[in-house]
């Protein structure tokens, strides 16, 4: 990798933009980065690993805070670096994230970090990428290493290798396991660690699953768990043997117990038979006397049965008649009640509505409903007539004739006003816009205004700086002629000699004509733009008179009252000059609604006159149709209770003459003697079952009195049921007891047989898992360097780490040798340093003048300083040859060289330029007065109020 051009703006110190030609550097090979405390000489270091990973190193990257505070608010901060990276040019260019200030309006917005990196192809700059993430990959993968191994490369930081010669192993393998990337061991570390872990999981479950299994098993055989490691499978299995041996010995005595209770069944089941036997022929016996008593009210049933036969004719006249005299009381009372409604409803009394009467009382109320009912149209008609009177009355309402007149008039001149006050109220819209169109056109005149006046400061600016080149190079005129003189010869254009003894030489940032021309080009632009932006701000100011001209105002809220005013009187106008038509339809329509109405009063007074003289003393036409009407229906219904009254008699007469026969021809001397001695069905039913009931009973108890076999029950001895139910319970029970005794022990040997299986598979998968842990543990207790074989308690990345420690105490011996005069050499031992735990990455420093090796804390600031340093650069090359070789063609020294003397300075410098072999450029970061005077190639920082500011100097 080769710096070629550094250019940074707003970033870090710098508040304008300065500039780093690397190239010129590169002709020196060592050159001192110099300037004042706090100038900025770490913030060009910072620049070029902003530019290269988009990030500073250490601490400050941190901070958030790499746009300079001196710079113009609106200035981006930007770092572009062209390199060759891997044999190819590239230019990167890349802004932080910051706040600008916002375009419009007060305050800031954030603006998100940016990248452009271009490669130089065929003469051109040609985009590869301005992806954050594309461009991290590009560089480091061209680089060949990460920001953190970069630093410690190519950027030998200021006190940060004094810190790394002095920490504690822990601390120093943090850093190394950075730089050379050995995570992968620290994985392998943890991957053991977890892996033990997982598998002393695995092996807790596996053994709660075995403790479990001997638990449920010991719970089971009701016996005393053993311990986990007393062979608890034999133990298992012993006990699945014996219960399996007992299940079986009470299987083989159950036959016996079945066998004795059938016995004791079979014997008590004779005894209840023979003593059923005697209970029931006792039974029959009582009954049978119990049936011979009872003898005489059967034959009385039987009696009453005849005479309820002979009766049964008689019933059914005697309800004909009862049903007939009914009929006939409820005939008369209707007849009554009609004939009182009637007499109500003529206003007569109820004797003269006889039934000779009732036919010319029917047919002159007949005749009077159908005169009144005649006269209902006419009452229709009255009532249509009111309606369409209301309504038209309604219509009509008290406006006057005249004013309705009048209003149409209005409405009429309102449609003629209509198309002035519309055009007003269009105009009044234009004004309007034309006003809101200027108030934007003057923001943007105050915005050219502003644009045009930064535009004649940076003119002026600008033209003080050419008179300051100018006079710049005047001041150096002689060593630019020297310069015309050094390249073509020839006679002095001043002296006219053609020797020259002592040429003038220009100074390092001495102007010269192409830089004059330079600035002249950029004063022309300026002067161009400033035209421009002159004649834009012109052009505006003619466009706001032009609007001003058409709004007539600038006033726009004015204005605004005034559209609105117009627009009001348009609406009220509009509608007015809407109601015209409507007005004229309703001035017809009343002279049309009087005439009507006219009419209709006229009909109405006709019609009620009528209605009045035929209603009489009624209320209305309605109320006299319904009482005649009702006086009819009254009439109707007391001649058909006449009819009925007549039927009823008819009927019970009939039905009281036959009664009187059947009761002859059933044999009674008269209808009472029949009717006392009917039965009911339900009484017949009765008295039949008892009768039937009592021949069964005693056929029944004949039946048993005349059995054998009860007969020699009753003469046999009674059996004591009792005490052989007593022994088959006995019997029953010892056999349930020899059931449940066998199942729960068949029981019990099957489910110890399954745990007993379920025991030997948890034990064997548990085994290897427990082998595993044992395994895993011991390897991972190695790795962590906590196991007793591990002699120096080294962890396995430690190890790694501390092979590579000694290929950079190698590579560091050979600078240091020369840097210490053969004095002092690093050493690299793994044993542990004070008050750590662990070794593996300690550093000593032998003395070879006193032979012996301490610790580098004992040293002096100057020895620190060199030992340190060759450590940095030892370091540098073995990550180099890690990266895989890469080139590296810059190369920066941050350190304190103000702490040497004479003698080891030199020493040092020769270190430093032997790095230069090969092309390399060495930058020395240093404030050093001492340094100043060593390397004559110096890049200085200088400060300012208005920020840093950076020039050549050789």
């Amino acid at each position: 990798m080769r710096l070629h051009r550094l250019e940074v703006t707003a970033f870090g110190p710098f508040a304008d933009t300065a500039t780093v030609d690397f190239d010129a550097l590169s002709a020196a090979g060592l050159f001192l980065l110099s300037g004042a405390t706090g100038a900025g000489k770490t913030s060009v270091l910072d620049a070029v690993c902003f530019a290269l990973y988009g990030a500073v190193p250490g601490e400050r990257n941190d901070a958030k805070r790499l746009r300079a505070d001196q710079a113009d608010a609106s200035a981006t901060p930007r770092v572009t670096l062209e390199a060759t990276l891997a044999g190819r040019r590239f230019r990167i260019a890349r802004s932080p994230a910051w706040q600008r200030p916002k375009k419009r309006g007060t305050g800031v917005t954030p603006q998100q970090a940016s990248v452009v990196v271009s490669e130089h192809v065929d003469g051109a700059w040609q985009p590869l990428t301005t992806r954050l993430d594309e461009a991290g990959h590009l560089v480091t993968g061209l680089v060949g290493m990460n920001l953190t191994q970069f630093t410690q490369v190519a950027m030998l930081p200021q006190g940060r290798f004094q810190a790394f010669l002095r920490a504690s192993s822990q601390e120093r393998h943090q850093l190394l396991q950075q730089l050379f990337r050995t995570e992968r061991f620290e994985q392998v570390e943890t991957w053991l660690r977890d892996r033990r872990l997982a598998l002393h999981r695995r092996s807790l479950e596996h053994e709660r699953a075995v403790a479990g299994l001997v638990h449920r098993i010991s719970e089971t055989a009701e016996a005393s768990a053993p311990d986990l490691a007393e062979a608890p499978l034999a133990w298992s299995s012993g006990l699945a043997d014996s219960a399996s041996d007992l299940a079986e010995t009470l299987a083989a005595a159950l036959p016996a117990l079945r066998e004795a209770e059938a016995a004791a069944r079979a014997e008590l089941e004779s005894a209840r038979r023979v003593a059923a036997l005697r209970a029931r022929h006792a039974a029959a016996a009582r009954d049978h006397a119990a049936l011979l008593a009872r003898g005489g009210q059967v034959a009385d049933l039987r009696t009453r049965l005849a005479e309820a036969s002979r009766a049964r004719a008689v019933g059914p006249v005697h309800r004909v008649l009862v049903r007939a005299q009914a009929a006939h009381e409820a005939a008369g009372g209707r007849a009554d009640r009609d004939r009182a409604a009637a007499a109500e409803l003529l206003g007569v009394p109820p004797d003269a509505l006889s039934a000779d009467a009732l036919p010319g009382l029917l047919s002159a109320a007949t005749d009077a409903a159908a005169s009144a009912r005649a006269l209902l149209p006419r009452e229709r008609e009255r009532a249509e007539v009111v309606a369409r009177l209301v309504a038209a009355r309604a219509e009509r309402g008290d406006v006057e004739l005249g004013v309705l007149r009048n209003r149409a008039a209005g409405a009429r001149a309102a449609a003629m006003r209509l198309p002035v006050e519309a055009a007003a109220r269009d105009d009044a819209v234009r004004r309007v816009e034309a006003c809101r169109e200027l108030q934007s056109v003057r923001n943007d005149l105050v915005t050219a205004q502003l644009d045009l006046n930064q535009v004649v400061s940076a003119r002026l600016a600008l033209v003080e700086e050419l008179v300051t080149l100018q006079q710049a190079r005047l001041d150096g005129m002689a060593a630019e002629i020297a310069g015309r003189l050094a390249v073509g010869g020839g006679s002095c254009p001043v002296c006219g000699s053609e020797h020259h003894p002592h040429l003038a030489t220009p100074a390092p940032d001495a102007p010269d004509a192409a830089s004059e021309k330079a600035l002249r080009r950029r004063l022309d632009d300026a002067a161009a733009e400033e035209h421009a932006r002159a004649r834009h701000a012109a052009d505006l100011e003619t466009h706001a008179a032009v609007v001003l001209q058409a709004a007539g105002s600038d006033d726009l809220d004015q204005l605004q009252e005034a559209l609105g005013a117009t627009a009001t009187r348009l609406t009220a106008t509009e509608a007015a000059a809407a109601e015209a038509d409507a007005l004229e339809r309703a001035v017809a329509r009343s002279a049309e609604l009087d005439t009507t109405i006219a009419a209709l009063d006229e009909r109405l007074g006709a019609l009620t006159a009528e209605l009045d003289q035929a209603r009489g003393e009624h209320p209305d036409l309605p109320s006299l149709v319904s009482h005649r009407e009702a006086e009819a229906r009254a009439l109707t219904a007391l001649r058909e209770a006449h009819a009925l009254l007549d039927a009823a008699a008819l009927a019970r007469d009939e039905a009281d003459q036959a009664l009187a026969a059947t009761a002859a021809e059933a044999g009674f001397a008269d209808v009472a003697a029949a009717l006392v001695a009917a039965m009911t069905d339900e009484e017949v039913d009765a008295a039949q079952r008892a009768i039937d009931d009592h021949a069964r009973a005693l056929a029944t108890a004949d039946a048993v009195l005349g059995d054998d076999e009860h007969a020699a029950a009753a003469r046999a001895d009674a059996p004591d049921v009792d005490a052989l139910t007593r022994a088959h319970d006995t019997a029953a029970a010892e056999l349930t007891e020899g059931h449940a005794a066998e199942r729960r022990e068949t029981s019990r040997a099957t489910r110890l047989a399954q745990l007993d299986g379920r025991l030997g598979a948890a034990a064997s998968a548990w085994a290897p898992v427990r082998a595993e842990l044992d395994l895993v543990a011991g390897l991972a207790s190695f790795a962590e360097g906590k196991s007793p074989d591990n002699t120096l308690q080294m962890r396995l990345s430690a190890y790694v780490l501390g092979f590579r420690l000694s290929q950079v105490v190698d590579a560091a011996n050979q600078r240091l040798a020369t840097m210490s005069d053969r004095r002092y050499s690093l050493e690299h031992t793994g044993r542990r340093g004070a008050g750590e735990r662990r070794g593996g990455l300690s550093l000593l420093v032998r003395d070879d003048w006193s032979g012996e090796s301490r610790d580098p804390a004992t040293l002096s600031g100057g020895e620190t300083f060199v030992v340190s340093l060759a450590l940095a650069l030892g370091l540098a090359d073995v990550i180099m040859h890690e990266v895989g070789g890469a080139t590296l063609d810059t190369l920066f020294v941050d350190e304190g060289f103000g702490s040497l003397d004479a003698d080891t300075l030199d020493d040092v410098m020769d270190t430093l330029d032997s790095l230069r072999d090969g092309g390399r450029v060495v930058g020395v970061v240093s404030h050093v007065a001492e340094m100043r005077d060593r390397i004559p190639t110096q890049l200085v920082v200088t400060k300012a109020r208005s920020g840093s500011t950076l020039r050549l100097r050789g």
